[in-house]
């Protein structure tokens, strides 16, 4: 961009209130941490490919001090270094190391800064309707097309206010395939006085708009036009959720609008018919309150029963049908946000250690993988080392305690490294690990449509431990989900709600 185009570019730029500024600030102050280095950053340029940094490894005994070794590609490390990774890691996940590493793990480097190939249909659609791209005064989106919103290259950091919105926008419409495919286990870890428990199924999350592989039908899939992504999924095991399904249609509207509902249906298998979700408007995926649904053996839990704290009902399964339609902050939280729906500011850039292309399958494919004493730790596997955009959003509109958010964003792939939230008091409330798995790279991944490399990646895991209600934390593993398409009857299943009441009987 010339120097006049800047200059015009920033003098329309429209400006977060002083009000606005000011909560954050305020919030930020309160306790959300900075990631060590922050003040001293240099311009968000990636470093050079195959550079790894170098790490201090403590004194050992016999040594005077420590011995400083740089990381490479390949070098496996153990609990003892943890210690010289502290640097790499953000500092929430450092406090809470004891859940995420464990004495025995084997955490493999992969490669430093790795340019990671797009598909050329992406970057086509990124330089020809970027330019067209902007944001109005409430931090909605207009004239998106397909591609990359806003180019890294393009974000001046350093004076634009809007930085960290653009980066959450090109986080949100990153690159991926037609969107994920496949099937989930979900892990719950109990409190101090619970048991784990598992719920498997399958989900999926198709994007219908800004389909840069589409441009015969405008980018969009015919099927579902009106729609910015549709996704859905269905619970298997076990009984007491067995058949519980949904539907989630996010509307294009709501990059204009972020109070614009969703249309999310849920069918409930004690009622055997399909309802509106309780929750109508969600930041992300909608996931049903599963542990509330289904029959566990004893028949429906009547409205009004102890569970529900009202006695008697003439319909005896409203209750559960209530419970189960609403939203839980669970198994795909991180796989999508409202960018509009959030004040972000941009925190700053820095070299991390991450899961980005994880090496070691999990369920279906690995279901006796091992996950820790915590079973919250992806520590055993290929971590590489990214340089990672840190934003900090305040959330405008909330449904549960998450009112602060901090993302980790991989500079060069957009991709989401780590998810971390505070409640309004500053007070930590979950910190998440996202785990990653470049198509390319995967055996016998399946060609794209037209023959060629799908170049995505996919949403194979996620980990997150929460700090309320004495530490609890989930698990999901989908290491056999794709990003490359489905067939037309799939697809018109997909963005169908009568299909819910059709595979429920």
């Amino acid at each position: 961009m010339d120097h006049a185009r800047r200059a015009t570019h920033r003098r329309s730029r429209p400006r977060p209130t002083p009000r606005v500024l000011a909560l954050l600030a305020a919030l930020l102050l309160a306790g959300a941490g900075s990631a060590p280095g922050d003040g001293d950053l240099p311009d968000a340029v990636l470093p050079p490919e195959d550079r790894c940094p170098v790490i201090s490894r403590p004194a050992t005994p016999g040594a005077e001090d420590a011995s400083a070794i740089r990381l490479r590609e390949g070098m496996v490390l153990g609990i003892e270094d943890l210690f010289a990774l502290r640097t790499l890691l953000p500092e929430e996940v450092w406090q809470h190391r004891e859940v995420f590493f464990y004495e025995g793990m084997r955490l493999e480097i992969g490669p430093c800064h790795r340019r990671y190939p797009v598909p050329a249909h992406w970057s086509r659609a990124t330089g020809r309707f970027a330019g067209r791209v902007k944001l109005d005064e409430e931090g909605n989106l207009r004239g998106y097309v397909a591609g990359v919103p806003f180019p890294p290259g393009a974000i001046d950091e350093s004076t634009d206010p809007l930085a960290g919105l653009k980066w959450a926008w090109n986080l949100e419409l990153r690159y991926r395939g037609s969107g994920p495919v496949g099937s989930f286990r979900l892990t719950d870890m109990p409190s101090r006085l619970g048991s784990v428990e598992t719920y498997e199924g399958d989900f999926f999350l198709v994007r219908t708009r800004g389909r840069s592989d589409l441009p015969e039908t405008q980018y969009v899939v015919p099927e579902a036009e009106k729609n910015l992504w549709v996704a859905g999924g269905r619970f298997h095991e076990p009984t007491n959720a067995r058949h519980l399904a949904w539907r989630q249609f996010r509307p294009d509207r709501s990059l204009t609008r972020y109070k614009e509902a969703d249309d999310t249906f849920v069918y409930v298998p004690t009622m055997r018919k399909t309802r509106r979700a309780a929750s109508t408007w969600v930041d992300g995926l909608f996931t049903p309150r599963y542990t509330v649904s289904g029959d566990s053996g004893g028949g429906p839990v009547p409205f009004g029963a102890s569970e529900f704290g009202v006695q008697g009902s003439i319909q005896p399964t409203a209750g559960r049908s209530a419970a189960a339609s609403e939203h839980i902050r669970r198994g795909f939280t991180g796989l999508a946000i409202r960018p509009n729906a959030w004040h972000f500011r941009y925190a700053g850039a820095r070299e991390v250690l991450a899961p980005l292309n994880g090496e070691r399958p999990g369920w279906p494919l690995n279901p006796d993988r091992n996950f820790g004493p915590s079973g919250l730790s992806v520590a055993t596997d290929r971590w590489d080392v990214r340089y990672a955009v840190v934003i900090e959003g305040l959330a405008k509109r909330r449904l549960d305690d998450a009112a602060h958010l901090k993302l980790y964003v991989d500079y060069q792939t957009g991709q989401p490294l780590y998810y971390i939230t505070r409640r309004s008091n500053g007070l930590l409330l979950e910190v998440g690990i996202l785990v990653h798995r470049f198509s390319d790279d995967t055996h016998d991944y399946p060609p794209t449509p037209d023959g060629g490399k799908a170049s995505v990646f996919d949403p194979v895991a996620a980990v997150f431990h929460s700090t309320a209600e004495g530490g609890t934390g989930w698990r999901r593993e989908s290491y056999d989900v794709r990003s490359v398409g489905v067939d037309p009857d799939t697809l018109r299943e997909m963005t169908s709600v009568s299909a819910l009441t059709r595979r429920g009987r």
